[in-house]
């Protein structure tokens, strides 16, 4: 699943990609990816297409949040957390920092 998500991501043109391993520190998730887009309708689109394409190879909706407004989508995949931001509202928010392991350097 991760690997599809990652492929979907980097096809559509999705900026500054990271993952953050979340086995063992989390029971919601896997994995969180989190991902910008240049504009509100960038990261709406990479939202959209993104849960069509995991629905193409999982079988399975995802379920999506922050769609209409575009700052800050949140994609629930199951095992992968999803997370697009414009990069001002990445930047405000800083969820790397919250969930990277302590010593973790971001690419």
């Amino acid at each position: 699943m991760l690997e599809n998500i990652l492929d979907s991501l980097n096809s559509d043109k999705a900026e500054d990609v990271v993952t953050i391993d979340l086995r063992g520190r989390s029971e919601m998730a896997d994995h969180m990816v989190i991902a910008s887009g240049r504009s509100s309708r960038q990261v709406a689109a990479l939202a959209e297409k993104l849960a069509e394409r995991v629905k193409a190879f999982s079988g399975s909706s995802c379920k999506i949040e922050g769609k209409d407004h575009g700052d800050w989508v949140l994609i629930d995949a199951g095992d992968v957390i999803v997370h697009i931001f414009r990069p001002e509202v990445r930047e405000f928010y800083q969820l790397e920092k919250m969930w990277m392991p302590a010593g973790s350097v971001r690419a």
